[in-house]
């Protein structure tokens, strides 16, 4: 790993949508050094909510009073020297402030596309032969996300027409069963796909030298509720690997993993996040599953 590589970095920005916020992470000649930031985030390909704990030390008053704003969208970056990318996009669900022995610290719980999926009722009413895919970007338009799509997808022809009024996280979960397939809200972006199927084509390489740490471990995964239409459980034989922080593999990615003890091609099934710019971690913790 070059030396850069030890540079930890981040960029955070917060602020209600349509209204002015601020930004911490930047750092100069005269000042070089960032607000101290802590950070724990969970990923996974359920249609669950992924969540996150941010921790940030002495925020002014200005900026604690952004984070108090209801719906407050977080977005956070975070890598080493010049190479940072989008680990955490989503709204603030709390936000409390405590002394730390002299400093004060402002903890945030964050989830991501928490308005989106909250607050999004649909009313759609198509007649005629309509295309399951033209349904699944009017979803996306009303819960004002972007969308995308693996290459494996299929969208059925519905030919009676389609209707439906509610929640649009209901909508996508029967769209899906209806094509067979998975849905995801991942950095406030929805990602459908065909079970199994990582969201990309491009893989990233997992290996000592792209940042790969420890032995990867042998695990028995469970993908009820995430790759099967019918509910049951398929029990996966992956494992769990760590490396060097990287946002740019997230959940659903696929990885070439190279070690001593297993080499072959991976999706990224959960993902764990931690860092702290000043001590402790800066890493990912991955669990994958074999792309067959």
């Amino acid at each position: 790993m070059a030396q850069e590589n030890f540079i930890r970095r981040y960029l955070m920005k917060a602020g209600k949508m349509g209204h002015n916020g601020f930004q911490i992470g930047q750092t100069s000649t005269e000042n070089p050094h960032a607000l101290h930031i802590s950070f724990s985030i969970e990923k996974s390909t359920s249609e669950t909510a992924n969540t996150a704990k941010v921790q940030i030390w002495n925020l002014s008053p200005a900026n604690l009073s952004v984070l108090d704003t209801e719906d407050c969208v977080i977005e956070l970056q975070a890598g080493y020297a010049n190479h940072i990318a989008l680990i955490l996009a989503g709204n603030v669900v709390t936000s409390s402030t405590e002394m730390d022995g002299a400093d004060r610290m402002t903890e945030l719980e964050v989830v991501d596309g928490r308005v989106a999926l909250r607050d999004t009722y649909v009313e759609i009413s198509r007649s005629g032969r309509v295309d399951s895919k033209e349904v699944f970007d009017e979803i996306a338009g009303a819960m004002g996300v972007s969308v995308i799509y693996s290459k494996g997808c299929k969208f059925k022809v519905l030919p009676h027409g389609f209707s439906f009024v509610g929640p649009a996280k209901t909508v996508l979960k029967k769209l899906c069963k209806t094509c067979g397939l998975s849905w995801s809200i991942q950095n406030s972006v929805l990602q459908i796909r065909k079970p199994n199927e990582p969201i990309t084509t491009r893989a990233y390489l997992l290996s000592s030298d792209t940042g790969l740490l420890e032995v990867p471990k042998r695990i028995t995964i469970s993908s009820e509720g995430d790759d099967s239409s019918s509910g049951k459980s398929n029990s996966q034989i992956g494992y769990e690997v760590k490396y060097f922080l990287n946002g740019a593999i997230g959940v659903n990615d696929y990885v070439r993993l190279e070690s001593d003890k297993v080499r072959g091609y991976f999706r990224i099934y959960k993902l764990t996040i931690d860092g702290d710019n000043l001590e402790g971690d800066w890493i990912c913790t991955a669990q994958l599953l074999e792309v067959k």
